[in-house]
C-alpha cells in the first residue's frame, strides 16, 4: 500500500519532487499547499468507468487525491475507444475489465495514488461496501435505478456524490451535499417515464462527456478543500452542439421520500436474482447471492460450444449469434440480444442455473 502524506517512496525512487509534480496545481491560491496535502488525505469513489467515470479518475489522479476506488461491471470493447480516456486498442484486444484496465493506466500516471479497482455490479448488496470510508461518490453509471441507489446511501450516510449524465452532445451534472442541498429524488422523484435517447441509439461525443467531467470533478475538489460555499448550486446542463445552457436552482422539497423521509427505497431493495439490460444489445444477469465460478474450468466446457477467450477475469465465448462474457462471481452479460428469457435460457444452458 502506498504511504500518504509525504512524497511516496516509489515516488522518490524516481526522483520526482511532490512539490514539483503540482506545482501549478498548488499556485491556485483556492488549493495552495494546505490544499494540496487536503487532497493527498482524500478518498473518493468513483461508480462506473465508462466515458465519465475515466475522465474523472484520470484528472483526480493526476491531482494527487490520495486514493481512488473505481468500480465497474463490464469490459473494454473497442467501440469505448472513442471517448473512454483511459483505454487503448490493446485493453480491447485482451478484454480487460474497465476497473483493472484503469486501474494499470492509473498506476502509471501517478504512482503516489492508491488505485483500487473493483470488478462488480454496484447493487443494493453491496453499494455500502463500496462507498465505505469514502469522503466522495462521483456518478459515473449509465442508468437511473442505479443513480437512486447512489442518492439514498449517500443521504443515509451523509456523503456528499456528484450526479452525471451525458448523451449526444449533452451533458448535465448536478452536486449533492446531504442536509445541504435538494437530493436527486427532490428534483427527480420517479425515474423519467417513456423511451429515452441513449448513446446506444443517438451516439456520444466525447468532447460532452468531457464537459460534464470538468464540472464534477472541479465540484469534487471544492468538497474535498472545504469550499462548499463555491459550489454552483444548480441543476446544470449544456448542449455542446446546439450552445444551449441552462442552470436550474436545485431545491429541497419538503415532501421528498429520501433525505426528507429518509425512506430508501433503493438501498432496501432485496438483491434479488435479476436480468437487466446494460445495452450494446446486451443482457446481464446475476444470481441472488454472487456464485464464485471456476473459470478454467467453464473455459474448457464452453470451448466445446464456439471460440474462447479467457483471462483472469472474465471466460468469453462466441456461442453462434450470442456471446456469452462470465465473471468469477457468476455474474454473465449475454450479447446478441434483448431478450431476457432468452438471455437466461443461454445462461442456463452453458453456464449452469
Amino acid at each position: 500500500m502506498i504511504e500518504r502524506g509525504a512524497e511516496s517512496s516509489q515516488a522518490k525512487r524516481q526522483g520526482m519532487s511532490v512539490t514539483d509534480r503540482y506545482s501549478r496545481q498548488i499556485l491556485f491560491a483556492p488549493i495552495g499547499r494546505e490544499g494540496q496535502e487536503k487532497l493527498r488525505q482524500a478518498k473518493i469513489v468513483i461508480i462506473g468507468c465508462g466515458a465519465l467515470g475515466t475522465s474523472q479518475a484520470n484528472l483526480l489522479a493526476r491531482a494527487g487525491v490520495g486514493a481512488i476506488r473505481i468500480v465497474d461491471r463490464d469490459y473494454v470493447e473497442e467501440s469505448n475507444l472513442q471517448r473512454q480516456m483511459l483505454f487503448e486498442e490493446a485493453d480491447a484486444a485482451r478484454k480487460l475489465p474497465k476497473a483493472v484496465a484503469a486501474e494499470e493506466k492509473l498506476k502509471r500516471i501517478n504512482s503516489d495514488v492508491q488505485i483500487e479497482a473493483i470488478v462488480a455490479d454496484a447493487r443494493s448488496g453491496n453499494i455500502e461496501e463500496f462507498t465505505s470510508g469514502c469522503d466522495l461518490v462521483l456518478d459515473g453509471t449509465d442508468n437511473f435505478e442505479t443513480r437512486y441507489l447512489l442518492n439514498d446511501v449517500a443521504v443515509k450516510h451523509g456523503l456528499p456524490w456528484i450526479y452525471g449524465a451525458v448523451v449526444a452532445s449533452y451533458g448535465l451534472t448536478l452536486t449533492i451535499v446531504p442536509e445541504h442541498t435538494a437530493c436527486l429524488a427532490c428534483v427527480f422523484p420517479e425515474p423519467p417515464g417513456g423511451i429515452h435517447e441513449t448513446c446506444d441509439t443517438v451516439g456520444v461525443i466525447g468532447a460532452a462527456a468531457g464537459w460534464v467531467t470538468a464540472i464534477q470533478v472541479s465540484e469534487a475538489l471544492k468538497i474535498l478543500l472545504g469550499r462548499r460555499e463555491e459550489l454552483h448550486g444548480t441543476l446544470l446542463s449544456y448542449d455542446l452542439w446546439t450552445n444551449r445552457r441552462q442552470g436550474v436552482e436545485a431545491r429541497r422539497q419538503s415532501g421528498c421520500r429520501t433525505c426528507v423521509a429518509r425512506d430508501f427505497v433503493y438501498l432496501e431493495r432485496e438483491s434479488a436474482s435479476r436480468v437487466s439490460m446494460c445495452g450494446r444489445n446486451s443482457v446481464q444477469i446475476h444470481q441472488r447471492q454472487p456464485r464464485p465460478v471456476n473459470l478454467g474450468v467453464l473455459k474448457t466446457r464452453l470451448s466445446n460450444f464456439g471460440p474462447v477467450q479467457a483471462n483472469q477475469h472474465l471466460v468469453q465465448c462466441r456461442v453462434g449469434d450470442y456471446e456469452l462474457t462470465v465473471f468469477p462471481d457468476g455474474r454473465a452479460i449475454i450479447k446478441g440480444t434483448q431478450d431476457p428469457a432468452l438471455a437466461r435460457s443461454l445462461y442456463a444452458r452453458y453456464i449452469g442455473s
